[in-house]
């Protein structure tokens, strides 16, 4: 429950907390580059990949699924994913990274085209992805917590 109510928290420390531009900041590019690695190992079906920037406690909510609690939660729904579905692969439309006046919270906002085989047929459907990253003690930027949302519904690619 305490963990749980740490990322609630945090959640909503980043959204309330003030944020500069973030357009040239190392900060931006850095978790850009995360969520790009990330994103790499999703294509590439490398769970360990995917969830690299995890923080032990992330909570990950996505629509039609229960949320995932801990970074081996999140690693373990990647590889049931990756079996299902060799076909899933999703493509960046546009990002923007949202930095804290302290530099010490930011968060992401993706948009991406998902695409997946079902019943032998190419379908896709976009998806809004919304993340929230901490300077934690180590140094490391983590992920702390994700939301998952798709735009519409699967259709024919």
């Amino acid at each position: 429950m305490f963990k749980q109510s740490y990322s609630v928290s945090m959640a909503l420390l980043v959204a309330c907390a003030p944020v500069h531009a973030a357009a040239g900041s190392p900060i931006a590019a850095k978790v850009a580059a995360e969520v790009a690695e990330m994103v790499a190992g999703i294509n590439g079906k490398n769970a360990d990949a995917a969830t690299k920037y995890d923080a032990p406690d992330i909570i990950v909510m996505e629509s039609f699924s229960r949320p995932a609690a801990g970074r081996d939660t999140d690693r373990s729904g990647y590889l049931e994913s990756f079996k299902q579905n060799q076909g899933w692969h999703i493509t960046k439309i546009d990002e923007i990274v949202d930095v804290s006046k302290g530099g010490d919270l930011a968060v992401y906002r993706g948009t991406y085209n998902e695409d997946a085989i079902s019943s032998g047929t190419l379908m896709t459907h976009r998806v809004d992805y919304l993340a929230g990253f901490a300077h934690d003690a180590d140094g490391v930027w983590r992920m702390h917590w994700a939301v998952i949302n798709p735009e519409e519904h699967s259709h024919k690619k």
